[in-house]
């Protein structure tokens, strides 16, 4: 039997960070070009529903848009809906039957192993933007980041050219934790720090 990685220590993590985002916080830049941590959120609950709906097969306008259809906007009501959807996100991978057969995320029909795995990525990753970008703790599980390493290695990640989902890698070392050479992997320098 296949063991599936776990997203609840990740969308804990991510609830976490959300919790201390006071509304100084949501102009600041961040990680990802064009997105200020406004945006990064918005992306978030976004990213959130589409991925718990994939894991659920239900698929509608949260599976079928691209994310980068239009520059996300922050929800209204964000502090109370975000807690909400990364529960959701990280109990619907959990249910039985979500690790199994087809799925849609994004618009791109994929196996669901591999939209799971997807999944725990974008938690991670924007986790550690949003830390990046605000300044706060964070403290991700190690071991997810090694499960999402070994899969956008297996997906041909590393060898990108910047013009797949990613940005092009950054260089980091193999002795570097598995978080940092996700991140780098990702496109994104793990010494980046807002620009002062």
């Amino acid at each position: 039997m296949t063991s599936h990685p776990d997203l609840r220590p990740a969308a804990r993590d991510v609830s976490a960070l959300l919790e201390q985002i006071g509304d100084k916080h949501l102009d600041a830049p961040t990680p990802c070009p064009d997105y200020t941590v406004a945006h990064l959120i918005g992306h978030i609950a976004g990213l959130c529903a589409a991925f718990r709906d994939a894991a659920r097969k239900d698929f509608g306008p949260t599976t079928d848009t691209g994310p980068g259809a239009s520059l996300p906007e922050l929800p209204a009501a964000w502090r109370e809906q975000l807690p909400v959807l990364l529960t959701e996100v990280a109990e619907a991978w959990n249910a039985p039957g979500a690790w199994e057969g087809e799925t849609r995320a994004g618009g791109i029909s994929l196996p669901a192993d591999a939209a799971g795995r997807f999944a725990l990525n974008e938690l991670l990753v924007h986790g550690w933007d949003l830390a990046r970008a605000t300044g706060l703790g964070h403290h991700p599980d190690e071991s997810g980041a090694e499960v999402v390493l070994a899969l956008l290695t297996a997906v041909g990640a590393a060898s990108g050219d910047g013009s797949g989902p990613f940005g092009r890698p950054v260089p980091v070392p193999d002795s570097a934790p598995a978080l940092d050479r996700l991140v780098g992997l990702t496109g994104r320098d793990p010494g980046w720090t807002p620009p002062r």
